[in-house]
């Protein structure tokens, strides 16, 4: 096994610290995304601008930079579509703001257009395509599922993981194995069930005492 396919491996087992770090020059994706004349990219422009400007590297002149001017124009629709879905899904980006003070009463004409057909699902054409509404709202709101999702598996594995901070500081690693297999129904053998009711169970007992857990809040508040 090759160095490249452990780190690999060991990225898709969790431990992506492993992989090593590479600058994501997201001005150029941009501009490969317009560049590319896929509709199934163009589709997922919105969601792509959106994960852009997260960390403020976005910047309109440098991706038109890169483009010709048909293609800059391109650009221009592409992001005027992504301010319309944003719009649509009352989303405000602090970026958003400033772009629409240089917008032309052309762009605003086209922003209510774009706003009209996502609210009729009609389909979007510009630069000799058509877009269906329908899959670009769908496109959009897949990326939110998914961010969602992540943000619930973040939390519960915080969670996890301040569980069994706080029962290390409670239960040795013996008890917590009992209390583990009291959770899931195991069955204990004769010795592990009395030292389970003789020394576990009074702590389980006591910790599930609410005068107790009152009093426990109050003095980690001082």
């Amino acid at each position: 096994m090759t160095n490249k396919t452990l780190v690999k491996n060991l990225s898709r087992l969790g431990f992506p610290l492993m992989m090593p770090e590479e600058e994501l020059d997201v001005n150029r994706t941009l501009a490969d995304v317009v560049k590319s004349h896929d509709p199934r990219l163009w589709e997922g422009f919105p969601v792509v601008l959106m994960n852009a400007v997260k960390d403020n590297k976005f910047n309109f002149n440098s991706v038109a930079s890169s483009l010709n001017e048909a293609d800059r124009k391109r650009l221009h629709s592409l992001v005027l579509l992504s301010l319309t879905l944003y719009k649509y899904y009352h989303l405000s980006p602090s970026w958003m703001g400033r772009f629409k003070e240089n917008l032309t009463n052309a762009d605003k004409n086209t922003l209510n257009n774009f706003r009209k057909l996502l609210d009729h699902h009609n389909s979007v054409n510009f630069a000799g395509m058509d877009f269906q509404t329908d899959r670009l709202k769908k496109t959009f709101e897949l990326y939110f599922e998914k961010e969602a999702e992540n943000s619930k598996q973040k939390k519960e594995k915080d969670q996890e993981l301040s569980l069994e901070y706080s029962l290390s500081q409670m239960f040795s690693p013996r008890q917590k194995e009992l209390l583990k297999k009291k959770l899931e129904g195991l069955s204990l053998t004769k010795t592990e069930r009395e030292y389970y009711s003789r020394t576990v169970k009074k702590k389980v007992v006591a910790l599930a005492n609410a005068e107790l857990h009152r009093l426990a809040q109050q003095l980690s508040q001082r």
